[in-house]
């Protein structure tokens, strides 16, 4: 088995492998592309994301910079995802995004992990776990995700959590490590921020809750 096939396995493996590190360099070509973009040229940062992305919907924009071990290569993203500036995407392993995901600034999702005896640490060796991430997700600045987690869809992840394990859909999850603070709920739909109520009368959508 070569060792590109044990990474893909989510086997331990070395990333210093010559056919693993000429296909990371290969990837990352387009990532420098991308992130010298200028303001202006939409219409080529979409043509790039399309080509560096393992799969990338409709609808979604990427605020350079972006950081990507393997360019995104690794990354499957759903429709209408807006991530802010500083994005890391540790895409060794998969990373799954559904749709209406927003990323806040310097988030990181994490596949990559070390064996925690040091004699395979010291020759760098690595695995790689998975991240899968539900539909109409928030991800609060600096916010971490690690090895292995699934975020259900619905979810709200605060400002600088560590996620180290699985957090349920339709809930407000905050902390280091994090944990659910409450679910989303009826209060939600009324108020945006502490005690400020929605008008929802005046805003231009077509969401009506019958709960408001």
């Amino acid at each position: 088995m070569t060792q590109r096939e044990r990474m893909n396995q989510g086997l331990v493996y070395d990333p210093f492998d010559e056919e693993v590190a000429a296909f990371q360099r290969e990837c990352m070509e387009l990532l420098y592309d991308f992130n010298l973009t200028r303001p202006n040229e939409l219409e080529k940062r979409q043509q790039l994301l399309k080509s560096m992305f393992g799969k990338i919907g409709e609808g979604c924009y990427i605020e350079p910079p972006l950081h990507s071990n393997f360019g995104a290569r690794h990354v499957f993203m759903g429709n209408d995802v807006y991530a802010n500036y500083n994005l890391t995407l540790v895409d060794d392993g998969n990373i799954y995004i559904g749709d209406n995901v927003m990323f806040a600034p310097n988030v990181i999702v994490a596949t990559a992990g070390h064996p925690i005896i040091p004699e395979l640490r010291i020759r760098g060796l690595q695995f790689n776990k998975d991240v899968h991430i539900g539909n109409n997700v928030w991800i609060g600045a600096g916010a971490i995700l690690m090895p292995g987690v699934s975020i259900g869809d619905n979810t709200v992840i605060g400002a600088g959590s560590v996620v180290t394990k699985d957090i349920p859909s339709n809930v407000v999850a905050v902390g280091n490590p994090c944990h659910v603070l409450r679910p989303i709920g009826e209060k939600d739909q009324k108020y945006f921020y502490k005690d400020e109520k929605i008008d929802w009368e005046n805003l231009q959508c077509d969401i009506i809750y019958a709960a408001v």
